[in-house]
């Protein structure tokens, strides 16, 4: 068994992702190419984000600091610390309204 600190992870990413000429920074805490599961710690600072694009499975955004914007299509939705986000199947983008951390959760279509 193997035990993380998300309050940990999250604080560390987002200092990669401030440091970062990109604004983001992301870590997968668990799974991978190998597994089904995958989850990964992703940091933004205020402005950047993720362009527009497809699940690889189904999904959600569990939000761990600050502000962030998922849109698809004819919706969006707004989260803060604590809110879980069940990703839409559809084409979608995420962007961080302020400095934000996620941990993304992702089950692989087999």
């Amino acid at each position: 068994m193997e035990k993380s600190s998300l309050t940990a992870l999250a604080r560390e990413r987002l200092e990669a992702a401030q440091r970062a000429s990109s604004g983001r920074s992301a870590k997968t805490v668990y799974g991978g190419h190998e597994h089904v599961l995958r989850q990964t710690v992703i940091a933004l600072t205020s402005g950047q984000g993720l362009d527009e694009h497809e699940n690889p499975g189904e999904a959600t955004v569990h939000v761990l600091h600050g502000r962030v914007r998922l849109a698809a299509e004819h919706a969006s939705w707004e989260g803060r610390p604590g809110d879980f986000i069940i990703v839409p199947d559809s084409r979608h983008t995420l962007e961080a309204l302020e400095d934000a951390v996620v941990l993304l959760t992702v089950a692989k279509h087999s």
